[in-house]
């Protein structure tokens, strides 16, 4: 009896099936999308049995529904499919030059004084804030879904629009090129395992940043906690003094400004030593 010969090609495509298929189970997981899929399913077994059993008048109708079935799965997961092609793109740093190339808007990190003034004293009131630092990824969406500003960036902004009884202390503000471009934007919550002690803030930052490269700065209303996240992690407790330095981290030129930083200092160190090689008095 002969065996389907198995190859290491084999191995290789049903490796990455698996792995697609375990990618779309994360990002539906705790939605209604499985429920869907196996409807889809369903009705395609039920369409293979029908034309076994030569039912030609049922076979046809749900003929013409799997036919479609490609174009039904784009539809209806439009919204799971783009947040995994985002994250695929998100996960691909060495292709930075396409955002850069599409989105026009400054990357330089935004002044960081008034974000650092504002999260401290609502740190101390226990004042709940989410502020996202845009950066090159597009969040037009995300601006759109809330309410436009445009203001320039500053402390006693910050604090009222997330005062408790203020009309868009609710959602986020998003910062863009210094500027506060919109607050009570929406965010998406991820769908990733997280502590049960997160609370919706701490969701939505994550959730932002595990489909751009924005960073967001948390501060919590039942602790007072600042927290930053960035690429889907979170980092929680910051002192105050520390969070420009939790910030700038993240900054999509950080590494090349810091590549530069070590060149320069390696130039002035060689600099210092020649100069000092000349100055040596002479002891004869």
């Amino acid at each position: 009896m002969d065996f389907i010969p198995f190859t290491f090609i084999d191995f290789i495509d049903i490796f990455f099936v698996a792995l697609i298929m375990f990618g779309l189970y994360r990002m539906t997981r705790g939605t209604n999308a499985p429920y869907i899929l196996s409807g889809i399913i369903i009705i395609y077994i039920v369409w293979v049995v029908v034309r076994a059993l030569n039912m030609e008048l049922l076979s046809s109708i749900l003929g013409q529904i799997v036919s479609v079935g490609v174009l039904a799965i784009i539809i209806v997961f439009q919204p799971e499919l783009r947040s995994f092609l985002q994250m695929i793109g998100m996960r691909r740093k060495g292709f930075y030059f396409i955002n850069r190339i599409f989105n026009s808007h400054d990357s330089a990190g935004p002044n960081l004084t008034p974000i650092v003034s504002a999260c401290t004293d609502m740190s101390e009131n226990k004042t709940g804030a989410l502020i996202v630092l845009a950066q090159q990824s597009d969040l037009r969406d995300i601006i759109d879904g809330g309410i436009r500003l445009d203001a320039q960036l500053s402390q006693p902004l910050l604090e009222n629009i997330f005062f408790k009884n203020a009309p868009l202390h609710d959602g986020a503000a998003v910062v863009m090129n210094n500027r506060i471009v919109a607050a009570k934007c929406i965010l998406p919550v991820t769908q990733s395992n997280v502590p049960k002690s997160y609370g919706t803030r701490h969701r939505a930052a994550i959730g932002i940043t595990e489909t751009s490269d924005a960073i967001v700065v948390v501060v919590s209303e039942e602790t007072g906690g600042i927290s930053v996240a960035f690429g889907g992690k979170i980092e929680r407790n910051i002192a105050p003094h520390n969070l420009p330095q939790a910030i700038s981290l993240h900054f999509v030129n950080n590494e090349n400004d810091n590549n530069k930083d070590r060149r320069h200092r390696r130039e002035r160190s060689e600099g210092s030593a020649g100069h000092a090689t000349n100055a040596t008095p002479d002891t004869k």
